[in-house]
């Protein structure tokens, strides 16, 4: 939200409060404060001044140019060359009867370039304009940075004081406020207003919404005469109800259905006279990031930023043709099965049932709380202006915003909520307006149809809680101050034997839809009082024990040694689309986006590329590689979280946590030695699961496997005992196509975290380090090629025994010396004894104990 401080001073008393100041208060009591943007802060004081155009003449030698004769302080005006569009007109009409406030130009100011595209500065210097000299200019929005907008000069308001530095007609600080789902309330200059005058304990101002007269006490805006705790609220009105003059019946409205609709208001404006908004309603609407367009759209758009309402405009004369000229009936409805609009942008839309429509005999007129329908909306023939203001359910807002992905700064309030008390405010500052700037003039009743008016939220606070609870003790006197000015009625409990208060009764008001506990008005205290004066307390007692976490020590220690190992941590959606987890399948394509049962969908999905939680941890690691190969050509990866698995018969899905790994480019930057560099395998994927394993202290046994998503020759399986651990592959060629990753292979891992928990760290008895000398022997051998060197390692380690320190597989070979069909596998030993130093002879005789175990085992043959 862009704040305009200008306006918000209209409500509150800042004088003598830096912007600094103030920012850093409001960021102290849970308002995000995003930027802060000072408008005309470069504007110079000397060139750029108030000016009045006070005559016009023809250009003597163009058509489309004017002479402006500028009146900016000095004495005799000043001429000047222009062709601004708006003041073409007036070309032949010489001394103007009311003179137009412009922004006048001196010669060397910097500007902005109004013809050029973009922003860039120029300065202004004086030259022949078709002859006529022109060392000045009167601008646009655009040249002095104030909008886009550069289809005429600016004209300012009439009370412009001539001479004045335009820095302090114009100038102004915009304040950009993040507003968190808690804070919703801050949302409107007022509401903003009622914050700050809270926080710096200033008067606050303001303005009653229909008359402009000023308002009550600080605190009591709106809100009428404080009311007893306890007290009932006033009789319901019913669920219709009709908007009437002398004349008779001019629009009925109906709620069918107020468990999404409490309230819905209508009121008529007539004879309004549609054109430009006035200078500083444009410009405040500019500043707040809203685009003026008609004095009754602005009206409208200007009450709900100032107020927290939104409103609607329907033009009466449209609704009364679609009532076949008879009375409008307004009703507020669930959209029928196949219903269709189509919205102010021009775009038809289908509905669900449970879209909530304004419609009436002919139709939708509007999505409730949304957007409303182009065949009602306000345009230049509009007489007659039906202004809409009510409430709705913000799920349900927020709800169908997200299906029709239509966003609006009305369904940005209305999804955060909205109380109905606010209906009546907003109609009546739009109507007050439109009267002001349209020459409307409201008619009659107001149709206020209002079946289920919330009773009042009263909230009872001990103060001996807030010191339990804050760890400091708040004067009763600023408890109290604080919450009155936050707009609470109080009523306090008096202890009879002390006459000390000891506790308070709040009525909440309506735009603090946030408060309901005692918590919350605790919460109130604290954050007005200052987090920064509650005191930091140490702790009196030791630290009680901490108990051991496994599942954190182990994902910390697979990510010490993947990121050791050069791999990058990356972090992905757990909701995905079925469609993108299909890909994961060879030849399987793209799948029904609506989901199949294996997967755990969305009721309410986001958007259809999150509908359902990942099945595979590999489903974002694809995404994120093949995102990241647009722009470099190398990618190692890794990621560990849980998947999710439906349980047939179950409410909840299974939730295994995984570990993926994606390897894929250059495994080591090109250079005049090692030329375009080998490409990331098979093996470099192994070699991170083997870091991770011994990490962990795992024994693992590796063995030829098979995975949906890896190329069937180019996949292990690595176990540990019985457990499987998972697989490491090669990704299939077709996959790899499906997920557009290019040529390059892509190696992968997928391993189950939790059965790696399992398997690390098992107690093993120590075995002393030997201190005396090793001994080292080759050992070639030739074996089928469908034998496993998996199989022959194992077979080499039981046959060598207690000497056998280490084996090393250093070499295959295939070729015409082994035989078609055979491959030679060529190992290097190392023989160590525990005790003693090993003899030749010895390590001979364990080297040809090996090569008989091989040949009877496996049907091996040395070379």
């Amino acid at each position: 939200m862009r704040v305009v401080l200008s306006w918000l001073k209209e409500y509150v008393d800042l004088d003598g409060v830096a912007v600094e100041t103030l920012v850093e208060r409001w960021t102290q009591a849970g308002l995000e404060v995003e930027g802060v943007e000072r408008i005309g802060d470069w504007w110079d004081r000397e060139r750029l001044l108030v000016g009045a155009v006070t005559a016009v003449h023809p250009h003597p030698n163009a058509d489309r140019l004017v002479l402006a004769d500028v009146d900016y302080g000095a004495g005799a005006p000043h001429r000047v060359v222009t062709g601004a569009p708006n003041l073409l007109p007036l070309r032949e009409a010489g001394a103007l009867d009311r003179p137009l406030k412009v922004v006048f130009a001196r010669e060397g100011v910097e500007l902005f370039d109004g013809h050029a595209a973009g922003w860039h500065k120029v300065v202004l210097k004086g030259r022949p304009v078709r002859g006529v000299m022109s060392d000045a200019m009167v601008c646009s929005a655009k040249e002095i940075g104030l909008s886009d907008d550069h289809e005429g000069i600016l004209i300012l308001d009439d009370g412009a004081p001539v001479g004045r530095p335009l820095a302090d007609v114009l100038g102004d600080v915009v304040v950009e406020v993040a507003i968190t789902a808690n804070m919703a309330r801050a949302m409107n200059v007022v509401g903003l207003a009622r914050e700050t005058a809270a926080i710096l304990d200033r008067p606050l101002r303001g303005v009653d919404p229909a008359t402009g007269a000023p308002l009550g006490g600080a605190g009591a805006e709106g809100r009428g005469a404080p009311r007893a705790a306890g007290s009932t609220p006033p009789p319901a009105p019913a669920a219709t109800a009709v908007v009437a003059d002398d004349a008779g019946d001019l629009c009925a409205v109906a709620i069918e259905a107020p468990d999404l609709c409490p309230r819905y208001t209508a009121r008529l404006v007539r004879d309004v006279r549609l054109g430009p908004s006035p200078e500083w309603l444009r410009r405040r609407l500019t500043l707040a990031g809203m685009r003026p367009i008609k004095n009754v759209v602005d009206v409208t758009n200007y009450a709900m930023l100032e107020w927290g309402e939104p409103l609607h405009a329907f033009d009466h004369d449209k609704l009364v043709a679609r009532a076949g000229g008879g009375v409008p009936r307004i009703v507020v409805r669930r959209a029928a099965p196949g219903e269709r609009m189509t919205t102010l942008d021009g775009v038809d839309r289908a509905l669900d049932g449970d879209t909530l429509l304004i419609a009436d005999a002919a139709g939708p007129v509007a999505i409730a709380g949304i957007m409303g329908g182009a065949d009602t909306e306000v345009d230049d023939g509009t007489r007659h202006v039906l202004l809409e203001a009510a409430a709705f359910d913000f799920i349900n807002v927020r709800r169908t915003s997200r299906m029709l992905k239509l966003t609006s700064e009305s369904a940005a309030r209305f999804g955060r909520g909205v109380h109905p008390a606010l209906a009546e405010t907003g109609a009546a500052r739009a109507a007050a307006l439109l009267s002001e700037l349209a020459g409307g003039r409201a008619v009659g009743t107001v149709a206020d149809a209002y079946p289920r008016p919330p009773a009042p939220v009263l909230v009872t606070l001990p103060l001996r809680d807030i010191r339990r609870t804050l760890g400091v003790e708040v004067p009763v006197d600023a408890v109290l101050g604080i919450l009155e000015r936050l707009a609470f009625d109080l009523t306090h409990h008096v202890d009879g034997a002390t006459g000390a208060i000891t506790a308070v009764e709040a009525v909440v008001p309506p735009h603090r839809m946030d408060v309901a506990l005692p918590v919350d008005l605790i919460e109130e205290v604290a954050r007005v009082y200052g987090y920064d004066r509650l005191p930091g307390t140490r702790m009196a007692d030791p630290l009680p024990p901490q108990r051991d976490n496994p599942t954190w020590e182990v994902d910390e220690a697979v990510r010490d040694a993947l990121v050791a190992a050069g791999l990058q941590e990356a972090i992905s959606y757990r909701l995905v689309a079925p469609r993108a987890e299909a890909r994961l399948v060879p030849g399987a394509g793209d799948a029904d986006a609506g989901g199949t049962p294996e997967h755990v969908t969305l009721r309410n999905p986001i958007s259809p590329e999150r509908a359902a939680l990942r099945r595979s941890i590999l489903t974002g690691l694809l995404e994120a590689t093949a995102g990241n190969l647009r722009f470099r050509d190398r990618v190692a990866l890794f990621e560990l979280g849980r998947v999710f698995h439906p349980r047939p018969g179950e409410a909840l899905p299974d939730e295994p946590r995984r570990l993926g790994v994606v390897l894929t480019g250059a495994a080591e930057a090109a250079g005049w030695r090692t030329g375009g560099g080998r490409k990331l395998d098979f093996y470099d994927a192994k070699g991170a699961v083997e870091r991770v394993l011994a990490a962990l202290e795992v024994d693992a046994a590796w063995s030829p496997g098979r995975h949906a998503s890896f190329h069937p020759g180019r996949t292990a399986e690595v176990r540990s005992g019985d457990a499987v651990l998972g697989h490491v592959g090669e990704l299939h060629p077709l996959v790899r196509r499906q997920w557009g990753l290019g040529d390059d292979p892509v190696a992968a891992a997928d391993l189950d975290l939790d059965a790696l928990e399992r398997a690390a760290g098992r107690v093993r008895p120590f075995r002393p380090f030997s201190v005396y000398p090793a001994m080292l022997r080759d050992l070639a051998v030739v074996v089928d090629e469908a034998v496993a060197a998996a199989d022959v390692e194992a077979a080499i380690r039981r046959a060598g025994g207690a000497l056998l320190a280490d084996v090393v597989l250093f070499d295959v070979y295939r070729g015409a010396q082994v035989g078609a069909g055979k491959k030679s596998l060529a190992w290097s030993l190392t023989l160590q004894a525990p005790d003693k130093t090993l003899e030749g002879k010895v390590a001979d005789g364990a080297r040809a104990r090996i090569v008989k175990a091989l040949e009877r085992e496996l049907g091996a043959a040395a070379r």
